[in-house]
């Protein structure tokens, strides 16, 4: 599954939100979207799962049009997973994952043994198989989204768009969670808050200010200290982790 973003622009109320935006994902790579709160990058995504309708530009997915396809098609082709998220009704875990099932079955179908298995297999995959029965809105956040990621699984879309999925969790559930979405094999779209998270996960870069894409590039080209205090304002060191051979980077105050 690739995608490719040309000439995206979108605006509201006559202002101006996002601005020639060019964008790539190939298949199999986690690109990361970065920059400060405002810059635009829960918009660009609003756009790709068609939420908000460009002004203009072109997204296609494996060179089709999204906004040629049915939402059928949308949907079993890409699948979304936001902040954490509170469910209207008081669903059990399984019931949750299940929705992912709907794109592939039609207005009158009931679920087959087939959907129960891949739920089954989907909650297994996140760890989470032993709370299939639980109340969704009774777990932890961590919990909440791990269990989004398996009704993602459950879709069996191969483009994955995540909108700063990481917030809110303890720091064991942010890299469970990467490690997790990593190891689908899928193509995906992260816009990530903490700069590490990005440099550990992610193939490619995209950086996103004022609405534009200003840089793009391998978390080693991209992350270093004349960018981060050029687009975040602040102050950095930037390390190599031995570890696991990532960038660390480290923050503060610059007032010079």
């Amino acid at each position: 599954m690739n995608l490719e973003v040309k000439h995206l622009c979108w605006s509201i109320e006559g202002k101006q939100i996002l601005h020639d935006i060019h964008l790539q994902v190939s298949s199999g790579e986690l690109v990361g979207l970065i920059g400060p709160n405002g810059s635009g990058k829960s918009s660009l995504l609003r756009c790709l799962y068609r939420v908000l309708k460009p002004d203009r530009g072109v997204i296609t997915l494996n060179g089709k049009n999204i906004w040629h396809l049915s939402t059928r098609e949308m949907a079993q082709t890409t699948a979304v997973v936001l902040q954490e998220t509170s469910a209207d009704f008081d669903f059990t875990v399984a019931e949750m994952v299940l929705m992912g099932r709907n794109p592939h079955q039609g207005l009158f179908d009931r679920e087959t043994k087939k959907d129960h298995l891949i739920v089954l297999n989907a909650l297994m995959q996140v760890g989470m198989n032993d709370f299939a029965e639980r109340s969704f809105i009774s777990l932890s956040g961590g919990e909440k989204q791990r269990v989004l990621i398996a009704r993602a699984i459950a879709q069996q879309a191969q483009f994955l768009i995540l909108d700063e999925p990481t917030n809110h969790l303890d720091i064991r559930y942010q890299l469970e969670l990467l490690e997790l979405v990593k190891g689908l094999g899928v193509t995906a779209i992260a816009a990530l808050h903490d700069l590490n998270l990005a440099a550990s996960y992610c193939d490619r870069i995209y950086v996103v200010h004022h609405g534009t894409i200003t840089a793009v590039g391998t978390p080693q080209d991209l992350l270093q200290p004349s960018l981060i205090r050029e687009v975040f304002g602040v102050g950095s060191t930037v390390e190599t982790n031995p570890k696991n051979g990532k960038l660390h980077i480290s923050f503060f105050l610059d007032t010079k």
